[in-house]
């Protein structure tokens, strides 16, 4: 693995926002920072979430997107996006989902940083952009995004790079991760082996088990059918 540009370094408090008749309490709104800032187990100082059952937390502490993305969202969109425009706190360029897997970890500035999870496409998107089948636009696209979540805390300058440390020895990306959770939902060898994945986050990792957990249950029940 490279070492991986930072484009933009961007942060943002929780605030209300109007769109149309919904009041939202929503912290996707961020701004680029040119200043070193500290990262916290759970964040950068600055920033908030408005969702903290969705957002935010430990395995969910910093939101990264590609910017290889934006011209298809650009013409997707027919508008200019500027850095930061999916929430994220750091635009980079140069690793999409397909090059970087869960477990990976990076030095950030001071702090290590670890890959938990796929980002996971939130209707706040759609209210934004007034488009509403935009969220399951990204998630069928895979143009996601993904999460870190902090194994050091220490200072992050906007001029940092994200410097390889670490490949998960299972090397399972975070494309193959979004395939499986939202298209080949059957594929249940591949759920498996993405379980052995001891880093991915609690809540995919939940979402995973039971999908396995029915299907073998259900396979149960059909054999112990059977005569």
């Amino acid at each position: 693995m490279k070492k991986v540009e930072i484009l933009s370094l961007n942060v943002g408090k929780p605030k209300d926002m109007e769109f149309g008749k919904k009041s939202i309490t929503t912290g996707f709104f961020k701004q680029h920072i040119q200043q070193a800032v500290f990262l916290s187990r759970t964040n950068f100082t600055g920033d908030g979430q408005g969702d903290l059952v969705h957002h935010g937390g430990v395995h969910k502490a910093v939101c990264v997107y590609p910017y290889e993305h934006y011209s298809h969202w650009e013409n997707t969109l027919e508008r200019m996006l500027s850095h930061g425009a999916f929430g994220e706190n750091l635009t980079i360029a140069g690793m999409t989902e397909e090059d970087v897997c869960i477990g990976d970890s990076f030095l950030l500035g001071e702090a290590i940083v670890q890959v938990s999870q796929p980002r996971q496409p939130c209707f706040k998107l759609a209210l934004v952009y007034e488009r509403k089948e935009l969220p399951l636009l990204v998630q069928d696209t895979g143009f996601t995004g993904f999460y870190f979540r902090v194994l050091r805390e220490g200072m992050v300058s906007p001029t940092d790079m994200l410097v390889p440390l670490t490949r998960q020895a299972h090397a399972i990306s975070v494309a193959e991760a979004n395939r499986l959770m939202h298209h080949d939902k059957q594929d249940l060898e591949a759920v498996r082996r993405l379980l052995e994945v001891v880093e991915l986050s609690p809540s995919w990792r939940k979402t995973f088990e039971k999908r396995v957990a029915g299907q073998d249950v259900n396979t149960s029940e059909r054999l112990s059918g059977e005569t």
